[in-house]
């Protein structure tokens, strides 16, 4: 699963004639640091700094979200966490530079990239929600989520086994339809990512980053 991500650059942003980002966010995210978010209003698309997990209306703390940063699209009504945004088709997208994989090689865990190979920004579908905690507005989102045991480079990754999954990339000339997606049925955005138009490459876990909330998940 995606914990950890370079959200996309305000160059990348420009080169991709988006609206230009409004505030600044980290160059890195992990659970519960605060990311950009793009969605659709009634102003046309606009961007919000939300939370990296959702919190969903019926939580008492932010902790939740350590635990819901990533949404299986095949349980996402069985889900009360996720339910309701769904419900609601709260749709949104995380720009993002390039994402952090776990790949196993000789049984330890190595950390891995993904990116783009002309150096775009690309999409990651979204869920989104607004709920209040102790009278604090808290926007926050969530990446959704397919299986990828076919994915000839998403299959790569994650603990041995028969359980692979990849984030879902919305290609650029699908955001608008996404963004205005009215249908709780996503089936016809849920495809894997075209491997000719990404790579992956090693990416050890830099040093100062060793309290990060990821990094258990890698030996090397």
């Amino acid at each position: 699963m995606c914990a950890n991500y370079k959200p996309a650059t305000l160059a990348q942003i420009a080169d991709l004639n988006l609206p230009e980002i409004p505030f600044s966010y980290p160059e890195e995210i992990y659970p519960s640091f605060q990311t950009p978010l793009l969605f659709k209003s009634a102003l046309g698309l606009e961007w919000r700094l939300v939370n990296f997990g959702l919190i969903p209306k019926w939580a008492e703390s932010r902790d939740v979200a350590k635990r819901t940063y990533n949404a299986r699209n095949e349980t996402l009504l069985e889900k009360a966490s996720f339910r309701e945004a769904l419900l609601k088709c709260k749709f949104g997208l995380i720009p993002v530079t390039e994402f952090y994989e776990a790949k196993y090689i000789n049984g330890k865990a190595q950390r891995w990239g993904v990116k783009r190979k002309d150096g775009q920004a690309f999409f990651i579908a979204a869920l989104y929600e607004i709920t209040k905690i102790n009278g604090e507005i808290i926007r926050s989102a969530c990446m959704l989520t397919m299986d990828a045991i076919d994915h000839a480079m998403m299959k790569e990754f994650h603990e041995p086994g028969n359980i692979k999954r990849s984030i879902i990339v919305i290609a650029q000339q699908h955001i608008e339809q996404w963004l205005s997606w009215k249908n709780i049925n996503i089936a016809p955005f849920i495809k894997g990512f075209p491997v000719d138009e990404f790579e992956c490459f090693y990416c050890p876990q830099q040093r100062q980053a060793k309290n990060s909330p990821q990094l258990s998940m890698f030996d090397e």
